[in-house]
């Protein structure tokens, strides 16, 4: 073997992967093959619950130091400002729930921290490898490239996007849908006599032309331009084209863009890969489900999907845990994959507000063979649900959880003699929480909750490595 893990694709999905890898001592290799990060904004709102997993991986200080938050949408119409338009639902940061809305981080900045932190793991990026094919075996996936040697791995993830030649090479469809069949051009541009104070809305002036939005990029010079067009349009993206359309729907002139730093067009589309596996290959992110941008939801799931490969790969391979638990990725994304694409689309339609449906808090795995809920008539909190912040006995929730280890949370409860691998926190009160025994995954979810001293055994005995 060449390495424990290859990583096809260094986008949001393939860097937070190989984070998680890295910091639980698998060795793993990101490939990507074009020669550097992917440019443009593309991606730029980052959702509380990925806030969360940021925190746990070390990069939340430096998202929030590149970011902003979203400002409020203006109207305008001729030239005039004629309201505003809120983009969010407001909502208010409570002790366990510390993040309440988007922030906003251009695409291309999140992967320069993510890149950036898994470097100082100690992980590494091996660009202009574009991957032609593989092979897979009992053992493991030999993997060939256009240039360069072959690369061995014992399992292989697929993070190279919605044409992602992985996919199409293992014969897995995707099922799905047209979102909208107007297309659109989104660039990310620097623009002069516009202000960066609002989200600028220019809605059409006819049947035959689409909206203009200019959102100024929190943490840059820039703004991104996103146009819509009449459905069969053939869009040009080059500076050029940006630049009258730009002005053909404001009221800046062409010159107005001083720069078109990235361009491309994009049709919205919603779509689920018919399986998340297929041996020792799994598919993440973009190249499982692909989102109309409209929601917030696609970059977000993505990496949430590689937050519950990453724990699973480091227990099989350097925990000793079965590759059973391997099996549990599928059961438990896929069915959160087809629920965010749902509400993606939604939102794109006008049906969906972006707000509690969109920040991701209230997802779980209730349903998953993993959890095991051993009260009768549990109120509130449950196993399976997100594992919320706060205090108990002096000490920040999520300051116990960062990391890559289980953590039980005893409220009004004694602990049980655990593995070392178990941190314990204790208190005798957690609101959030109520009284009893709470395992906490390494991705922060409620694996395990009760009273019951050998059920937790149990438990402990079958998952936790």
């Amino acid at each position: 073997m060449n390495t424990d893990v290859l990583v096809v694709g260094a986008g949001p999905t393939g860097l937070a992967l190989g984070i998680d890898l890295a910091r639980r001592g698998v060795d793993a290799l990101v490939v990507e093959k074009a020669d550097r990060l992917f440019p443009g904004s593309r991606g730029k709102g980052i959702q509380p619950r990925t806030m969360e997993v940021f925190d746990d991986l070390g990069v939340l200080d430096a998202i929030l130091a590149v970011g902003g938050e979203y400002p409020v949408g203006m109207v305008w119409q001729d030239g005039e400002r004629v309201g505003e338009h809120r983009m969010f639902d407001a909502a208010e940061v409570t002790d366990d729930s510390p993040y309440s809305t988007p922030w906003m981080v251009p695409q291309w900045r999140t992967q320069e921290v993510l890149y950036a932190r898994l470097r100082e793991l100690g992980g590494q990026v091996s660009f202009g490898r574009e991957a032609l094919g593989f092979e897979q075996d009992a053992d493991g996936v030999t993997v060939r490239f256009a240039s360069g040697a072959d690369i061995r791995a014992r399992y292989l993830v697929a993070a190279d996007g919605g044409r992602s030649a992985v996919r199409r090479t293992l014969g897995i469809g995707m099922t799905g849908e047209t979102v909208d069949p107007d297309p659109l051009l989104v660039a990310d541009v620097r623009i002069s006599g516009l202000d960066r104070d609002n989200w600028h809305v220019f809605p059409p002036r006819d049947e035959d032309t689409g909206f203009l939005s200019i959102c100024p990029l929190a943490g840059t010079e820039d703004f991104q331009v996103v146009a819509q067009f009449p459905e069969g349009t053939r869009i040009d993206p080059t500076p050029d084209a940006v630049r009258e359309v730009v002005a053909a729907r404001s009221h800046l002139a062409p010159d107005s863009v001083t720069e078109v730093r990235w361009a491309s067009d994009f049709r919205p589309r919603a779509a689920l890969a018919d399986s998340f596996r297929s041996g020792r290959v799994f598919l993440a992110g973009d190249t499982a489900h692909v989102h109309s941008p409209a929601g917030g939801q696609g970059l977000n799931t993505s990496v949430q999907d590689a937050y519950n490969l990453g724990w699973k790969l480091g227990a099989v391979l350097r925990g000793g845990a079965p590759a059973a638990l391997l099996d549990t990725y599928e059961e438990e994304r896929r069915p959160i994959a087809a629920h965010m694409l749902g509400i993606s689309t939604g939102v794109h339609r006008g049906e969906i507000r972006r707000g509690e449906a969109t920040r991701q808090l209230a997802l779980g795995y209730r349903e998953s063979s993993l959890t095991e809920e051993t009260r009768t008539a549990p109120a509130g909190l449950r196993a399976g649900d997100r594992a919320p912040d706060g205090k108990l006995g002096g000490t920040r929730l999520f300051d116990a959880f960062r990391g890559p280890h289980w953590t039980l949370v005893a409220v009004g409860a004694k602990a049980p003699e655990l593995p070392d691998s178990v941190r314990v926190i204790t208190g005798d009160e957690q609101p959030s929480y109520g009284k009893g025994l709470f395992l906490v995954r390494p991705d922060g979810y409620v694996g395990w909750a009760g009273e019951d001293l050998e059920a937790l055994s149990g438990y402990v005995g079958r998952f936790v490595f």
